[in-house]
């Protein structure tokens, strides 16, 4: 056994080996410590190897997905080993004959198809990345739902796709795989060197074609080389880890990056569209814009939120559609009451392509076709705009498919196919005859008896059974003759005779008992046989269930996306090809749910407006305190700007949104320790991306550029950067900063107007408004917003003593920054003393012994002009 085990685990040196022993699947070796420490289960050992004990550990087969979704996230890769053949087989062969096993499945992170290993709302992408001479391309899978994608990308634009797909996996040559280790760790996915024979586009080409069955890739549009290397090699990556058992894989669709807004990983992850910075779901706009009903319409999101359209006859259709949603809110309802019926149907077609579905996928297919046709008939007598239009007409065309699995299937199937139980009672006559023997057998042996007692006459005959004989006849000496001379002898079979009674048999009794016997395997080899021929006809038809699976998703999203715009008064945008940029009482959907279900206070809506001409820029800078919501606005634009391009409604009173081409963020920053960045760096390589790359159709958003090095550093740094974003980028863009000195540039540059978020100074603090008006703050208000944050009140004095003593030089002009220095006196605790413990007044301690409920009108006047006099005394 050892032996078998080494051998294939030599094919598998880079992933652990799981080895089927009956119930467990068992680890030898290193892949045993490695696999204990993951998992945290008992090592232990098992025999010898070399003198040496072997290291041992196992885990369940009914509990190995679990342990497998472990392995998996920590890094592992898994080589999954079945045994081919049974005990009782292995024998035939030889006493010690080892049980055949072999690998039948290589899992890693991209190729996970289990319902327990996925998450249900999100693709699981397996990506590719080719470079053939001087072009480049990317192609990406997702096996759980056969979504199948691929196109032309320059090297430098890799990052960008990678944040906005977000694969589990991505291969590459193995020759160049060391050139992606610094890019993946940006991302936490895995990376996978492959052979470069894998990449060979000649050789690809062919494996595409077998794939699909056809003679050339012409049928499905026009491929560069290193597109077709691309999905080769994932092709090629499937076979190997699928063991040569291909995934239902849809037609490849081409795309462009010119088809969907640009967006950095930089700026994905400031606006945190599908992930917040914590990485979970929650606190994302994902999570904030998710009504959708079924697993598919989720997913459908995501990719919307993760690449808004820039074709405006696509978002001017998506956007119709949740008008007529709107519109039709009772229809709308009946129809999400059937959509939460709808299992996933992708998942489900993919798992039965792979042969690793069981019945529960096959009523998923039934109950999810059948859905649809009610949806069809619920949707067939209104007037439709385009996009629902063309969904609805792919709900149907399944009634055969639907009868069949109707008829063939039990309303709750089990689980697993080797569990039986899941065919209906009435679809095929041998597995009710097998099903009655395995359950009826006493009734069965009961009605045989009466049968015989009616043909002998002999009312005492019974049929009897022990573990010598099996089943037989069994009569009295009395009646023995009779049963032993023509007619009745030609039926029944002498075999046994003791004191009192003679027994028999009969060729009918026999057959009877070797089908009780054997009725319950029979009748489960008769289930599997018609879960195969099941199997078979959904697969038929897959084309047309990925159809129908993707209609119901479009009209999920829409119906969601209409729900979420009555429920939190969203509007619907006006978006052309102009440059205009106009948003009124603009609000930040995340920031305003957030503040709804903890303080339950309001958000306060403000406008924007960046419309401009076609030829000029137009920038605000923004100018405020800290905490006053200035990143909070820059944001809220940036995410009303992306779901109008995405074709839903927005949080705005109204929202004019010119077509914007790539949408930039630079707000907040953190260093990268990692590779050696500090804050200020990371800052200036991402203002870097932003200057390089924005084009004239472009929305830029900044927040504080130029504060992570020395003040006039950092505010020429800033300076410059704006007049590059007006005079050469010439984006619609807004830049918030402390550097006050900027706001001058507005008198200097067309583009260029002041914005500021008002603030109240009383008492010494200061109060948040909230509100964005035109025109440019004086101050800051640092000091105020240090004691807010709790600073100790020595610090916060004696920072006001510093503040002065620099506002006064810098007004008074010719006092270097040194002289100042010179002149105030050093901190020390006696310069400013911790004030001492308050005590109450006179007025206090009146208040306190005061109970409002009790006070007469009369008494409350009183008493009122009884505390004025304490205090003018």
């Amino acid at each position: 056994m050892m032996a078998q085990y080494l051998e294939l685990k030599a094919g598998y040196t880079d992933a652990l080996l799981f080895y089927r022993m009956g119930d467990f699947y068992e680890m030898f070796f290193d892949d045993a410590v490695a696999a204990a420490e993951a998992l945290d289960i008992a090592l232990t050992k098992r025999g010898k190897h070399a003198g040496k004990d072997i290291p041992m550990c196992g885990v369940p087969v009914h509990a190995a997905e679990g342990y497998l979704l472990t392995l998996i996230r920590k890094g592992f890769r898994v080589a999954v080993c079945e045994q081919m053949e049974s005990p009782a087989e292995a024998k035939k062969r030889g006493y010690k004959s080892v049980v055949k096993r072999d690998v039948v499945r290589l899992v890693t992170p991209g190729t996970l198809t289990e319902e327990a290993l996925l998450e249900p709302r999100r693709h699981n992408y397996l990506a590719a990345f080719a470079e053939v001479r001087d072009a480049s391309a990317l192609a990406w899978v997702d096996i759980s739902t056969g979504a199948f994608h691929v196109m032309p990308l320059a090297t430098v634009r890799l990052s960008p796709e990678l944040a906005r797909l977000s694969p589990s996996e991505l291969i590459v040559s193995e020759a160049k795989e060391p050139e992606f280790f610094e890019l993946v760790s940006d991302f936490g996915l895995a990376l996978t060197g492959i052979a470069r024979s894998a990449f060979d586009s000649a050789a690809a080409e062919k494996r595409i074609c077998d794939l699909f069955n056809i003679a050339t890739l012409d049928a499905f549009g026009g491929f560069s080389r290193a597109e077709i290397s691309a999905m080769g090699a994932l092709i090629d990556y499937l076979e190997i880890t699928q063991k040569g058992k291909l995934p239902l894989l849809r037609p490849p669709q081409k795309e462009s990056e010119t088809r969907s807004v640009q967006i950095d990983a930089a700026t994905r992850r400031n606006l945190e569209l599908t992930h917040s910075m914590t990485g979970g779901r929650a606190g994302s706009l994902l999570s904030i814009m998710d009504r959708t009903c079924t697993a598919g319409g989720a997913r459908l999101l995501e990719r919307r939120i993760a690449s808004p359209s820039r074709s405006l006859e696509t978002v001017i259709k998506r956007l119709d559609a949740i008008s007529f949603c709107t519109e039709q809110r009772r229809l709308v309802q009946d129809v999400r009451d059937h959509l939460r019926k709808v299992p996933d149907l992708d998942r489900a077609l993919s798992r039965l392509s792979l042969d690793r579905g069981g019945p529960r996928d096959l009523a998923a297919i039934r109950n999810g076709l059948a859905e649809a046709e009610l949806l069809s008939s619920q949707l067939a007598s209104f007037e439709l705009p385009d996009l629902l239009n063309t969904a609805a007409k792919s709900l149907t065309g399944h009634t055969d498919l639907i009868t069949l699995l109707d008829s063939a299937l039990v309303a709750e199937p089990p689980l697993l196919s080797r569990d039986g139980g899941f065919i209906a009672e009435g679809y095929n006559d041998d597995l009710d005859e097998s099903r009655k023997l395995r359950d009826e057998g006493r009734s069965v042996i009961a009605e045989m008896q009466q049968s015989f007692v009616s043909v002998t006459g002999i009312s005492t005959l019974k049929i009897k059974h022990n573990n010598v004989l099996g089943y037989f006849v069994e009569t009295t000496a009395t009646h023995a003759d009779k049963m032993l001379a023509p007619p009745l002898s030609e039926t029944f079979i002498h075999r046994q005779t003791t004191a009192n009674q003679v027994r028999f048999t009969t060729v009918e009794l026999s057959e009877m008992e070797t089908k009780i016997l054997n009725a319950g395997n029979h009748a489960l080899e008769i289930e599997k046989r018609l879960f195969e021929s099941l199997k078979t006809a959904i697969l038929e038809s897959a084309a047309q269930i990925g159809v129908t699976a993707s209609a119901l998703a479009e009209i999920d999203l829409a119906a969601g996306l209409a729900d979420l715009a009555l429920a939190e008064n969203w509007t619907r945008p006006k978006v052309d090809n102009s440059r205009a940029f106009d948003i009124k009482a603009g609000r930040h959907p995340v920031v305003e749910r957030a503040l709804a279900q903890q303080s339950g206070d309001p958000f306060i809506a403000n406008d924007c407006d960046l419309s401009a001409s076609n030829t000029d820029a137009n920038i605000w800078l923004l100018t405020g305190p800290n905490m006053a919501g200035k990143s909070t606005f820059l944001r809220q634009n940036a995410l009303i700007a992306l779901m109008a391009q995405m074709g839903s409604f927005v949080p705005a009173a109204s929202a004019h949104i010119g077509m914007i081409s790539q949408l930039f963020s630079r707000v907040g920053a953190s260093d990268d320790l990692a590779r050696g960045r500090s804050t200020f760096m990371v800052e200036m390589v991402e203002t870097a991306a932003i200057l390089n790359q924005a084009d004239d159709r472009a929305l830029v958003i900044l927040d504080e550029i130029g504060r992570g090095t020395a003040t006039y550093d950092g505010l020429s740094i800033a300076w410059a950067t704006l007049e590059h974003l007006h005079d050469v980028n010439r984006s619609r863009a807004l830049f918030a900063t402390h550097y006050h000195e900027m706001t001058a540039l507005s008198g200097k540059l067309d583009g260029v107007d002041n914005a500021t978020v008002a603030v109240k100074e009383w008492e010494g603090e200061v109060i948040f408004l909230h509100e964005v008006r035109k025109g440019a703050a004086d101050r800051s208000y640092g000091v105020q917003v240090a004691q807010l944050a709790g600073l100790p009140d020595a610090v916060i004095a004696r920072a006001r003593v510093v503040l002065d003593a620099l506002e006064k030089g810098e007004r008074e002009g010719g006092a270097t920054q040194k002289t100042l220095i010179d002149d105030l006196p050093l901190f020390s605790v006696s310069a400013t003393p911790a004030p001492a413990p308050s005590q109450k007044s006179e007025v206090e301690e009146q208040l306190k012994a005061v109970m409002p409920d009790e006070l007469t009108p009369r008494e409350a006047l009183d008493l009122l002009y009884k505390l004025k006099e304490a205090v003018k005394d």
